[in-house]
């Protein structure tokens, strides 16, 4: 959908040098996970949040371009693309990640407000499939998706459907093959899977360089889950 460097208004960190990324003063990253669509995204917890926020930074062939942070639920809070976006209080129908583990199907409706005055509200759902994956030793359980984005007007702005996978002890989600219509009505397909899951110690923790599908037309396209936690 867009593909934009973080504004260094927003004091975050940017590669270094030696072609690592470096988290922010009072965090620390604790995985790195390289992901199919050119992206590699490096997940960390800083010490100023509320306990279980957990946040995540993409990055492509240009660097880091998205922000998110997330609650212990999995619960989309803030997110930065460079324009700050924040969850509205008291949502209709909050995500929770423990409905869905414990009920199998997790409902949501939720609006959202940008620091441009613009907004947009969010429903849809994540339901367990009953399968379960295993990627570079990990193993996830595969979710269904459908999410469909309106503007304040009611006009829909995005719409995604597929599947996702959700590792329960780690209270995360992660993207995974699927379609997106971006207002047109034409459904464009996505996958954004994870491949490699890399761990503080290893080799290419930390890495600000993608390693897959970087050649590929699909490597600018969204993942919903990018964007919502999009």
């Amino acid at each position: 959908m867009r593909k934009v460097l973080i504004l260094a208004c927003l004091a975050t960190p940017t590669p270094g040098l030696a072609g690592t990324w470096t988290a922010p003063e009072g965090c620390e990253a604790f995985m790195t996970v390289q992901s199919k669509g050119c992206r590699v995204s490096h997940y960390y917890k800083c010490s100023a949040d509320a306990p279980g926020d957990q946040w995540r930074v993409d990055l492509d062939q240009e660097g880091p371009f998205f922000y998110s942070r997330i609650n212990h639920e999995a619960e989309w809070v803030e997110s930065y693309d460079p324009v700050k976006q924040v969850l509205d209080p008291n949502p209709a129908d909050p995500a929770s990640m423990t409905e869905l583990l414990a009920e199998g199907m997790d409902t949501w409706s939720f609006s959202l407000s940008k620091e441009d005055g613009t907004g947009s509200r969010a429903e849809g759902y994540d339901r367990l499939t009953g399968k379960s994956v295993l990627i570079d030793g990990i193993t996830l359980q595969q979710t269904e998706v459908d999410f469909t984005e309106y503007g304040r007007d009611g006009t829909v702005l995005r719409r995604s459907r597929g599947n996702e996978y959700v590792h329960p002890d780690w209270r995360l989600f992660f993207a995974g093959p699927g379609e997106t219509d971006l207002g047109d009505g034409q459904w464009l397909p996505i996958d954004g899977s994870p491949v490699d899951f890399v761990f503080p110690g290893d080799k290419g923790f930390l890495s600000n360089q993608p390693l897959y599908d970087c050649d590929a037309l699909t490597a600018s396209l969204p993942v919903w889950r990018v964007s919502h936690e999009p």
